[in-house]
Parts: C-alpha cells; sequence; structure tokens
C-alpha cells in the first residue's frame, strides 16, 4: 500500500450552481475517495474545498420534517424556488445568491475520526472570519451553526451560518451555509432547521454590518481559516480542470 497521507486540499471556487448540480459533483468526489481508500490507497488521496452559490432551493435534511416547509409546491414553482430531500443531518435550510456554501471533500481517516471535532471546525472558520468585522460568532448548547448574541443582532440570537454534514467511511460531503448578502425573506417560508424557538431567528453579515460585503473577499478568508483550523495546505485549482480529472479517473 502506498503512503496515503496527502495534506493538500484542493480549493474550487464553482461560482453559482444549480443545488442538483454541486451535489453531483460532490458525489462523484467523495465516490472517488472511497474508491481509493477501498483500494488500499495506491493513489495519494485527495482532500476536495467546493465554494460556490446556489439558485434559491430549500433542502431537506435526512432527520428533518417536511411540516418545516410552509408553501406548497405550486407556491414554490411561482417563487422559482427548487426543493430537494437530501443525505446531510439536520432538518430543513434555504440556499440562495449571496450565501456562501462551503462543501468539503475530505478523508478524515488521514485528519482526525471525530464527528463532533469536525462539525465544531467548520463553525471554528466561520467565528474566525466574523471577527475580521468585528463580530463575535458564537455556538449553542443545543444546536449546530453559527450564531450572533443577542447584544450584537439587538433583539434574540440569531444564526447566520448552518452546517449539516454527511459522512462515508469518514469521508465528509456537504457543509456550510455562511450568509453574506443573502435575501432572508427566503427564511419566512420555512422553519430554519426545524428551530421554532421565537428568539431565533437568522440574519446576514450584510444585515449585522448594515451594507453589501465582498463575496470574494469572504471567500479569500474562509481558503485561509480553513487551513490554518485544519492543519492542511490549500491550492486553488480551476473548475474545468477538476471535471477532466473527475472524468478520467471515476
Amino acid at each position: 500500500m502506498k503512503d496515503p497521507v496527502h495534506g493538500m486540499v484542493e480549493v474550487i471556487d464553482v461560482g453559482l450552481i444549480p443545488y442538483k448540480e454541486a451535489w453531483d459533483l460532490q458525489t462523484s468526489l467523495h465516490q472517488q475517495l472511497v474508491a481509493n481508500k477501498r483500494a488500499g490507497y495506491p493513489e495519494p488521496q485527495r482532500h476536495y474545498f467546493l465554494l460556490c452559490e446556489h439558485p434559491p432551493v430549500f433542502t431537506l435534511g435526512k432527520s428533518g420534517s417536511e411540516d418545516h416547509l410552509r408553501i406548497n409546491e405550486q407556491e414554490r414553482a411561482d417563487h422559482q424556488i427548487e426543493y430537494f430531500k437530501i443525505n446531510r443531518g439536520g432538518d430543513i435550510t434555504f440556499h440562495g445568491p449571496g450565501q456562501l456554501v462551503g462543501y468539503p471533500i475530505l478523508d478524515l481517516d488521514l485528519i482526525f475520526t471525530d464527528v463532533h471535532k469536525y462539525v465544531r471546525s467548520l463553525e471554528e472558520i466561520i467565528i474566525r472570519v466574523l471577527e475580521q468585522y468585528g463580530i463575535l460568532g458564537v455556538r449553542s448548547d443545543r444546536y449546530t451553526g453559527v450564531w450572533i448574541d443577542s447584544d450584537q443582532a439587538k433583539d434574540e440570537a440569531t444564526k447566520i451560518c448552518a452546517i449539516g454534514v454527511h459522512l462515508s467511511r469518514w469521508v465528509t460531503m456537504h457543509g456550510f451555509a455562511f450568509n453574506i448578502n443573502t435575501n432572508l425573506s427566503y427564511f419566512d417560508h420555512i422553519i430554519p432547521c426545524g428551530i421554532a424557538d421565537p428568539n431565533k431567528s437568522v440574519c446576514s453579515l450584510s444585515s449585522l454590518l448594515g451594507k453589501n460585503v465582498d463575496l470574494q473577499e469572504i471567500k479569500r478568508q474562509v481558503i485561509t481559516e480553513f487551513s490554518k483550523v485544519f492543519g492542511l495546505d490549500t491550492r486553488t485549482i480551476p473548475l474545468g480542470s477538476l471535471n477532466q480529472f473527475t472524468l478520467q479517473n471515476l
């Protein structure tokens, strides 16, 4: 067996991409990592980190309830919102333009085999980015994700980043959704993350700062903090190169 250790993460900025296409891409890369592992690592294992935005879409995790979706199929069509039941953990959430979505595809056997630590690490990345804008991101004892406490959000605890993951053979899929310039009105059509607590709501970085934020700058900051938190080097590669490699190796 060849040495499987590979400390480089290939970062791909996918841009605005329909949810199903991103899910299919994640699945292909996930299968690639799992196949290499099952074969005894004949090639150095590759890790990936996809960054993207989606057109408006609701996604329901495998432990979620459809009762948390407040509009019917016709209303979704009228609002041009897609809907998918998916294999990540967690309940229902929204993805849309202005929201930075991150999908790490990592072989945790080569990093650490601790799901709790993995989720906390994703939260830590967002918390560190928020610090650069003078905002204190906090964790909740009851819920995953990153929250803004009531002193900063004026009236209630608000969620700025949702997290939902899926692991198979310690290879990760799905990830985080970080509200930057997100149109928050879409969240009115769901019970976000299934949390019906009246003192919990959703916010964005732009709603806290009172201005739009450069999403490309946020991406650079997220990549930097991702590298620090996981102790892995990162290298940005073009999407076209990734697709060619994937087609050749699946």
